[in-house]
């Protein structure tokens, strides 16, 4: 039985897809086949950070939706992209593959416009995970709460939510926190991101988990090499000894645990 794993924040720019395509690529690097799905549709982005443009990005959730082809022909292995933007000689033993969202402007209207059959998504999800015998599911949500998020957060065995320190962010994650629990997800964490090297970070772990009563499965520091890397690449394989790499393997474990 695949692992499903939701990773969520309340806005968006907090670090949600960087967080799904790190995590993901850490679990592929341990042997597991891992799928990623950009249900973000209407602002898709992950897949830049695995080198798919416009131009060579074929098939789209769009056209699963659309009912122009299965899930699974949309899978992009992009294994063999980690390999090659490693900064080491470190080949992941397991798969990532990666079913993106459309980033043409006339798909993303469309979505806009007509919407889309939210029960496909859930019958998508289950069909990806048999046609490519996934371990793990790894769906990169749409900030903040509607319908395809509630579905994503409803079916996962585990949900990531991402916050920074800021007060909307705060005010936001409460209310994703008590949807979750309504929901009935079995495990539930926080992950701090873009927190600034001045502060304590245990403390902010504390902060954090007292006022949601929710374990922080990590504070992720402010990184300068996060921002220079500018979306070019996957941070764990371009900074394999970096803090923020441990971090990132310290969330994955936490997500499988």
């Amino acid at each position: 039985m695949a692992h499903i794993i939701s990773v969520h924040s309340f806005r968006g720019g907090t670090g949600k897809s960087n967080t799904t395509a790190n995590v993901s690529t850490v679990l592929a690097a341990e042997g597991l086949k891992v799928g990623m799905v950009d249900t973000d549709i209407q602002s898709p982005g992950i897949h830049v950070l695995f080198g798919i443009s416009e131009d060579t990005m074929g098939a789209t959730l769009n056209d699963y939706l659309w009912g122009k082809c299965d899930i699974a022909d949309a899978a992009h292995d992009v294994t063999a992209f980690i390999n090659e933007s490693s900064a080491g000689p470190t080949v992941p033993p397991g798969q990532l593959l990666l079913v993106p969202s459309s980033v043409k402007a006339g798909e993303i209207a469309r979505v806009l416009r007509e919407g889309y059959d939210v029960g496909l998504l859930n019958d998508g999800f289950h069909s990806l995970i048999e046609a490519l015998d996934l371990d793990v599911l790894m769906i990169d949500t749409h900030p903040g709460l509607n319908e395809e998020t509630l579905l994503s957060i409803a079916i996962s065995d585990a949900l990531a939510i991402i916050m920074r320190p800021d007060q909307q962010d705060i005010q936001g994650t409460s209310v994703t926190v008590e949807v979750a629990r309504k929901l009935d997800v079995p495990r539930m964490m926080l992950v701090v991101n873009k927190t600034p090297t001045v502060y304590d970070f245990n403390q902010v772990k504390a902060t954090v988990e007292d006022k949601y009563a929710c374990e922080v499965a990590a504070v992720l520091p402010h990184s300068d090499e996060m921002m220079m890397l500018a979306s070019s690449g996957v941070f764990v394989f371009r900074y394999p000894d970096n803090t923020m790499t441990e971090k990132y393997r310290q969330i994955a474990a936490r997500l499988m645990a």
